[in-house]
């Protein structure tokens, strides 16, 4: 078992791609034998997924389906998304054990969610993602910055930075991936086989570092599902965006909740269904270059199936 350290918090604005996937970790990917269209033998890079048992204190919580990087920042988005950590809680320590594939969060406070555990729904969420009953316990009494911007320019750029950035989509393929960002900068960049494990980690690396969400804009590859919305509105991230489309009750609770909706962002499209408000059209897209679209293109073909 090894224990985590804490981590400082980030000082001054951060830096592009302070988080970033690596695509060249040999333990995320495998090659597999196969042929092709033309019945050819190849050779092609999968994603490698692996169990992750996570436990509060001594209560075992879920066994998670993840890439297995970053155990300490999915464990603590997973529970503060699930409302079984607190914003001021203590974590005084963080327990990873490879070999055993569990990962232990300890808090000063008790905690015992037995009932809670009792009832859990499916969600719509790739590699079968848990909500528990109560997840929207606080979800209506959130009210997140009406004072929030995005620019058309800075969604043009961050599409562009994020559908070039080296990742594993890129190299293999069934995967997501989430990204916080500010203006047009790309801060931290999280991928995993489902995206609510994505966002998980990034809400956890939030915490760790005690990063605000003040003009934070969040990113995903995949769906805008309810789920995905009531995570970003739980870490109070005005904007959400993404490359692929829309469910109608994401696009319900994100109304409900004042979050700025952006889906289908490719190249120079995209369409806004809920909190068009916070929209800065500063930006021409007929001038937006066509080779960024092209890029965007190619690196979007799995969007609308994720």
């Amino acid at each position: 078992m090894v224990a985590l350290p804490p981590c400082a918090p980030h000082h001054a604005s951060m830096e592009e791609f302070t988080v970033r996937p690596d695509p060249g970790d040999p333990r995320l990917t495998r090659e597999v034998a196969g042929v092709d269209q033309e019945g050819r033998t190849i050779a092609t890079a999968v994603v490698v997924e692996r169990p992750l048992t996570l436990f509060l204190n001594g209560q075992e919580i879920v066994t998670m389906m993840t890439i297995g990087d970053h155990p300490d920042y999915l464990a603590i988005g997973y529970l503060l998304n699930q409302n079984m950590l607190r914003a001021d809680d203590e974590i005084t320590a963080v327990d990873y054990d490879d070999d055993l594939e569990t990962v232990v969060v300890r808090t000063k406070r008790r905690t015992d969610f037995e009932k809670k555990l009792r009832k859990k729904t499916l969600t719509s969420g790739c590699a079968q993602g848990t909500v528990f009953g109560d997840l929207m316990e606080k979800f209506d009494d959130i009210r997140l910055p009406e004072d929030a911007v995005l620019k058309t320019s800075w969604l043009y750029v961050l599409t562009r930075k994020i559908n070039t950035a080296p990742s594993l989509y890129l190299a293999a393929g069934a995967i997501h991936g989430c990204v916080l960002c500010e203006e047009d900068r790309p801060l931290i960049y999280m991928e995993d086989v489902g995206r609510h494990n994505a966002i998980d980690k990034i809400a956890g690396y939030m915490h760790r570092h005690r990063i605000g969400p003040e003009g934070k804009i969040f990113y995903t590859t995949g769906r805008l599902t309810s789920e995905m919305v009531i995570k970003t509105v739980q870490m109070r991230i005005p904007i959400l965006v993404s490359r692929s489309g829309f469910t109608a009750w994401g696009v319900e609770l994100a109304r409900k909740a004042g979050l700025t909706l952006i889906g289908r962002a490719k190249g120079r499209r995209f369409i806004a269904l809920s909190g068009e408000e916070r929209i800065v059209f500063d930006s021409d897209p007929a001038r937006v270059d066509e080779q960024e679209t092209g890029r965007s293109r190619k690196a979007s073909l799995d969007g609308d199936a994720a």
